[in-house]
């Protein structure tokens, strides 16, 4: 039995606040010790490179990102989305924005190119203040310790899906 391959993402605009979320927990995570078959990797807003890097052969993505889903400010959640996002576009112009990054556009980038994952989740993070400026809010920095566990814990549960 091999180990799934997984990798964790964290993307976002360090210049818009609150949307350095995803690069500020993948900074934390790969500090930490490694973990077999998992690569921990900040993206910021370069889709390009995450579709590229998708497409070495990785069962699972773990996305980190900031969210708008109307729950208060900080509130870290995990959710999982189609692996292939739905028609209606070929993802190439979105996935190259230099400003920001749309994931389904990188997703659909991803199968446009041949490749494929087993399963695609987010672990994001509610978002107080994306506008211009450099550093999180109070609440979103809160959560960050929260959001390293909510991916050690999915990585956790991965790892003993693939043994069973």
């Amino acid at each position: 039995m091999t180990d799934p391959r997984v990798l964790v993402a964290g993307v976002g605009n360090i210049f818009f606040g609150d949307d350095a979320f995803g690069v500020e927990v993948a900074g934390r995570l790969a500090d930490e010790p490694p973990v077999a078959g998992v690569t921990v990797a900040e993206f910021g807003i370069r889709g390009v490179h995450l579709a590229y890097e998708l497409l070495n052969g990785y069962d699972t993505l773990v996305l980190v990102d900031a969210v708008s889903r109307g729950d208060p400010p900080g509130t870290v959640s995990v959710l999982e989305v189609p692996p292939v996002p739905q028609p209606g576009g070929d993802g190439v112009l979105e996935a190259m924005d230099a400003h920001g990054m749309d994931p389904a556009a990188v997703l659909g980038m991803v199968a446009d190119m041949g490749g494929s994952l087993d399963r695609v989740l987010v672990v994001g993070c509610e978002a107080a203040d994306v506008e211009d400026g450099i550093g999180l809010s109070e609440a979103v920095r809160a959560a960050v310790p929260a959001a390293v566990d909510a991916v050690r814990e999915l990585l956790d549960s991965i790892t003993k899906e693939a043994q069973s």
